[in-house]
This record gives C-alpha cells, structure tokens and sequence, in this order.
C-alpha cells in the first residue's frame, strides 16, 4: 500500500468516524486536507514529524503511538493529545477548509491518524514510508539519510 493509499484510507476512516456530519464533505476535500495536515514544507507526507514530536513531548503519547507503530491494536487518542501532537493551529486549519468546526475534525481525526500512522508502519518503525518520502526529497543525500536516522531515534 502506497503513501496515496494510506491517505485515501484515512480519508474514509475520517468520514465514517463522522457520520451524518460528513455527508456535506467530498473525498477530495478531505483528502487534500488530510495530506496538508500531514506534510511537511516541500509538499511531502511527513509521518515521522509526528513521531519525533512525541518523543519530545510531556503528555505521555509515546506509548499511544508506539501502538500505532505496533503490530497489536491502536491506542485511542483524545481531543486534547492529538492537539497536543498536531498542534492547534494546524487543526484549526484542517477544519476551516473543511467548513467544520475544530472538534469535529478532532472527531473524525482520532480515528484517522492512528490508523494512517498503522499502515505506514513496518515492524514497528516508519522506516519504509520515511525512507521513500526522505529519499525523494532530498534525492538520496547524507544529510537527507541522516535526518531519517534522526527521525527514527529522535535525535
């Protein structure tokens, strides 16, 4: 499954989470907004910004999303630590291009990420999806491989 894949996945996760809210949302919307959420500043899907974020983070979320990356069942996450981990604006911005408002989004994303993160997961890391995405943006350069490595081990 491809990093397109994992998004359009998350897509639907998002809007089954939502139910009867979601009948106003096409997928492209939500698509679009989801990678935007996700991306880094070239555009590209950073998963592993997410990651190292929790590792340098207070709230306890390491174990959460250590789940995500496991191979066992994903730990819920509440409203509150997935603003923590994405941060607020950027979920105030995910919902304004939806035309919702930011505890909907929360809703329909508690359900997404964990399971985004999941299916981008290998053997417990990121280590695929973050290779390819590294690898593309910086053509495969040392410092790119070295900032994956980076990622990785929260360095």
């Amino acid at each position: 499954m491809d990093m397109t894949d994992i998004v359009k996945m998350g897509t639907q996760l998002f809007q089954d989470k939502l139910g009867d809210q979601a009948e106003n949302l096409d997928n492209d919307s939500v698509t679009d907004a989801l990678s935007g959420l996700l991306s880094n500043e070239e555009g590209g899907l950073d998963l592993g910004n997410i990651i190292s974020s929790v590792t340098n983070s207070e709230g306890g979320l390491g174990s959460i999303v250590s789940s995500w990356l496991g191979d066992g069942e994903n730990a819920a996450i509440d409203p509150s630590q997935l603003t923590e981990l994405l941060g607020s604006d950027q979920i105030s911005s995910f919902a304004e291009k939806l035309g919702v408002d930011s505890d909907t989004a929360l809703s329909g994303l508690s359900e997404a990420i964990p399971n985004i993160i999941d299916k981008s997961s290998e053997g417990g890391s990121l280590v695929g999806s973050l290779l390819g995405s590294v690898m593309d943006s910086t053509e495969g350069s040392a410092g790119g491989i070295m900032g994956l490595i980076g990622k990785i081990f929260g360095k």
